[in-house]
Order: structure tokens, then C-alpha cells, then sequence
């Protein structure tokens, strides 16, 4: 009888090994200088707790994976995912639920602005039976402490009772970026998940309520700390984000929220075009000319801000910045025809100047947000 050399490292490997009851997904973006530190704090926050640390990083230029790889060859519980090409908060923390097994999931800033220390707490809660625990900044013990300026504070304020609107549960914080889940509870509502932007609390609520599985929801406060180091990822292209998920949401999904950013972008292009035209015009073009001009600034214009705003995660750049801007403007052309088409169908069918405008304004509006996701910014 042949015996197989490994079989005693494979039984000692397995009863040694305890599995992570908690993953902590930290979602990140240059964030070198923080990472090995939140490692260590967690460490300490969880004592015998078997759990783990996956990194989803958006291909830091500083070097986070690096760092994080080299830890891995220290630390057996953690690891990263590197993204390439696409970039957003909340796409990060569902892939970082996905790859791992563990029953209980936590989403954690890499800033170490959130107390790491309130984690054993929020998983005792979660084993007890809640669905969902959140790390507030407004529940009892919990202070926005030194965390936020006055004008972040009071913009943190409006954008809770935004999503209060929306959550249709009690939540003193849902605009948290701490909280702690079931991981099957976070997985079944995954696919109906915005993917861009840098809000998923409100989307996971929300969306797991209009699922028919309303989620128990439990608080934990806690102070909001300074950033350790490196830049916040606060901007205006974070607020326009989350407005566009709030209108989405408000309309049951009826929506996405990248149409609603899309239709934005429309609007302040119609208002560059209608700018332009009046600038040639004055200097003395004719008509013809002064429409081509304003077209094509219109036309860049609207390219640049959707890949910039509306397409952040998937922002072209390079020689696709160049092939996408061409693409752009033929699709929008082809989407002047088909505006032109169904204006002109339901006049002749109505005679309503205002309906049949507004109609070919909504076809060429739909057709030229489906067919450039689908090939500028595929």
C-alpha cells in the first residue's frame, strides 16, 4: 500500500485552518501610505476572530497593489484584487463581496477616517440576526468628530435626508461608507447594483426593499476621523454621481443613473451650442457656418464631459480618446437623423410642433446614450 507524502501536511493544514466568519473589503485609490496600517488596526479590532482583508484596487500609480501583494507574503489574511480599466466605489466593494466565502461582509474606507474598533461590535449584531450594520455618524456615541469641514458636514446632511427620502427604513446615516452585512444578502442584490459611482449603502437598502427582502437594519456609532494620509476622493463629479443615483432610485430604476448624467451633459451641450452660434454669428458668419461651428463644439463639449463624468470608470484615453471622440460625433449625426425622422413622422401624423420636437429630442437622445455605451465607451 502506497502512502501519499502530503497526506499528513494536508490534515494538518486542515485542521489548523480556521475559516474568515468576516471579509473586510477596502475599496481604494492610491492609498499606499494607509493600508498597512488599517491592516494592523483591524488585527487588533478582531483578536481570535478568524478573518480577512481584500484590497480592490483601481490600479493605483502609487503603488497600492505593490504593497499589498508584499503583505500578502506576511500576512495570510490578506490579498488584493486589481482592477484594470475601470474605475468606482461601488463596483469595488461588490467584487470584493464576490471573491470571498466568508458568511459576513464589511465595507471600510482606506483612509482610516472610520473606527475600525466598533468591527467586533458590528459583527456580534449581524450574527445575532440583523441583516445589514451600519457605522454611524449619527447614532447615539457617534460624532462626525474632526472628520469633516463645516461645508462637507452640512452637504454630508442634505445628501441623508436625500437618501431618507429614498431608503424607506430608518437610518440615521445611509450615506455611510461603513457598514457590515450578510454576505447572501449583499450578493442577491448585486446584480440590480448601481455600478458606478461612490455610494452603495443607499443602493443595497433600496434595492434589496424593492426586492421584497427589506433588510434588518442595525446602527453602531462611531467618530469619524481625519484622513491619515493622501487626497479625499470628495469632488463635484462624486456629488453629480450620487444625484444621478438618487433620481434613478426615485424612479424605481426606470432610469440608470449614467442616462440621467448623460441627459445632463446634453442639456449644458445644447447651451454651449446655442453660445457659440451667437459668438460666430456676431463676428459676422453666416448662418451655415456658425451652426457647423457651434455642432462640432457642441459635439466636444458633450464628449469630453461624458468621459469624464458619465464614464468615469471606463474614461477613454490615448489613441481611444481619438477613435472614441470619431465615433461620437457619427453616432451623434446618425442621431440628428433619427431625431429629424420621428419629428417629422409625428407632425405630419399630429401637427403639434411642440410634441413632435420634444418626441425626436427623446429618440435622439435615447439612441445616442444606448449606442455610444455600446461602442464609444464600451
Amino acid at each position: 500500500m502506497s502512502i501519499d507524502p502530503t497526506a499528513s501536511l494536508v490534515t494538518e493544514q486542515t485542521v489548523n485552518f480556521r475559516p474568515a466568519q468576516l471579509a473586510v473589503i477596502v475599496p481604494s485609490y492610491n492609498e499606499r501610505d494607509n493600508i498597512e496600517l488599517l491592516y494592523e488596526k483591524v488585527a487588533i479590532a478582531m483578536g481570535d476572530t478568524p478573518w480577512e482583508m481584500i484590497v480592490v484596487d483601481d490600479d493605483s500609480p502609487d503603488g497600492t497593489a505593490d504593497l499589498v501583494n508584499e503583505l500578502s507574503r506576511v500576512y495570510a489574511n490578506i490579498r488584493c484584487l486589481r482592477r484594470f480599466g475601470r474605475r468606482g466605489l461601488a463596483s469595488a466593494c461588490v467584487e470584493g463581496m464576490a471573491v470571498t466565502s466568508a458568511p459576513f461582509v464589511a465595507v471600510i474606507d482606506g483612509d482610516l477616517q472610520h473606527d475600525e474598533a466598533i468591527l467586533p461590535t458590528m459583527l456580534a449584531k449581524a450574527q445575532a440576526g440583523a441583516d445589514l450594520v451600519v457605522g454611524s455618524r449619527f447614532a447615539d456615541g457617534g460624532s462626525a468628530g474632526a472628520g469633516l469641514s463645516a461645508t462637507r458636514l452640512s452637504g454630508s446632511n442634505f445628501a441623508n435626508k436625500l437618501a431618507g427620502m429614498i431608503a424607506g427604513q430608518a437610518v440615521s446615516d445611509p450615506m455611510s461608507g461603513f457598514f457590515l452585512l450578510r454576505r447572501e444578502a449583499a450578493l442577491k442584490a448585486a446584480p440590480k447594483l448601481a455600478s458606478d459611482g461612490f455610494k452603495i449603502l443607499i443602493d443595497l437598502i433600496v434595492t434589496s426593499a424593492r426586492m421584497g427582502t427589506p433588510l434588518k437594519i442595525e446602527e453602531v456609532g462611531y467618530t469619524f476621523r481625519q484622513r491619515h494620509a493622501g487626497e479625499s476622493k470628495m469632488s463635484p463629479l462624486v456629488v453629480i454621481q450620487y444625484l444621478g443615483l438618487w433620481f434613478s432610485k426615485l424612479t424605481n430604476g426606470a432610469l440608470p443613473p449614467s442616462f440621467l448624467l448623460f441627459g445632463l451633459v446634453g442639456g449644458t451641450g445644447v447651451v454651449v451650442h446655442l453660445a457659440t452660434l451667437g459668438a460666430f454669428t456676431a463676428l459676422g458668419q453666416g448662418f451655415v457656418v456658425s451652426q457647423i461651428a457651434a455642432t462640432l463644439i457642441a459635439m466636444a463639449w458633450n464628449f469630453v464631459l461624458n468621459n469624464n463624468l458619465t464614464y468615469a470608470d471606463r474614461k477613454l484615453r490615448g489613441t481611444r480618446l481619438v477613435t472614441g471622440f470619431l465615433s461620437f460625433c457619427a453616432i451623434c449625426a446618425l442621431g440628428g437623423i433619427a431625431n429629424i425622422s420621428v419629428a417629422n413622422a409625428i407632425y405630419a401624423w399630429d401637427h403639434q410642433t411642440f410634441i413632435a420636437g420634444l418626441s425626436g429630442a427623446v429618440m435622439s437622445s435615447v439612441f445616442n446614450y444606448a449606442v455610444t455605451r455600446a461602442f464609444t465607451w464600451k
